[in-house]
């Protein structure tokens, strides 16, 4: 007489477990197709193929989920050789702000709509504040040089990025592009003359050269 056969597996004892870094991925996923705004437990769920329940084991809501998130990424981001001149460790801690948001641009939406922050990513902060301080800021005023660097990164950041998906999403010609082209040259000479070249110009990466013009002109001058 034949053993009776064995049940298939994967269908008897417990479902498998989901992890946190499944839930995480799960997470990244999500916001890369449908935006961060639209990432609810319940979609989360369903895209970890799990039940949000089991999520709740490993989150405690949707700004904790966020929170990870801006951590996970920070984590991920190299950190540079920092130099010792001061002017120098604002500018590539600057930069290294700028390189990590850029990688994932919906981050900037998130840091500026709902005061959220990835505890991984104060050492930049820290960095820029001890470095204005180093350069003979008070703290109050380091704070400002920051301040003054991130609003500068976040606005390249958003402007770059939202042109880049207005880009991908039409294949006409940007209306300040055509406008541009057609300025009146006696009303204003300057922006007719650069009329034509004007989508190239401002296509240009100039964040490193504006870096360091902000950094001189927030930074005091001693003689």
């Amino acid at each position: 007489m034949s053993p009776p056969a064995a049940e298939p597996s994967g269908r008897t004892g417990r479902p498998p477990r989901t992890s946190r870094a499944q839930i995480m991925a799960a997470a990244g996923r999500l916001i890369d197709r449908d935006g961060w705004q639209k990432l609810t437990m319940r979609r989360l769920a369903a895209e970890a193929g799990t039940s949000p329940t089991t999520l709740y084991h490993h989150i405690r809501d949707k700004e904790d989920l966020l929170t990870r998130l801006l951590d996970d990424h920070a984590d991920s981001t190299p950190r540079p050789d920092l130099p010792r001149d001061p002017r120098e460790r604002i500018a590539a801690a600057a930069t290294a702000i700028h390189d990590s948001l850029a990688t994932w641009p919906w981050i900037v939406e998130i840091l500026t709509a709902d005061d959220l922050t990835g505890d991984s990513a104060l050492w930049m902060v820290e960095t820029i504040v001890a470095g204005a301080v180093d350069c003979g800021c008070t703290p109050e005023q380091a704070v400002h040089v920051y301040r003054g660097i991130w609003y500068y990164t976040v606005g390249e950041i958003v402007v770059r990025t939202n042109a880049a998906r207005r880009r991908a999403e039409s294949e006409r010609p940007a209306h300040r592009d055509t406008r541009f082209r057609s300025l009146d040259p006696a009303e204003l000479p300057h922006l007719a003359a650069l009329g034509e070249r004007w989508p190239e110009l401002t296509a240009r990466d100039t964040y490193a050269s504006g870096l360091r013009a902000l950094i001189d002109g927030l930074l005091p001058h001693h003689p």
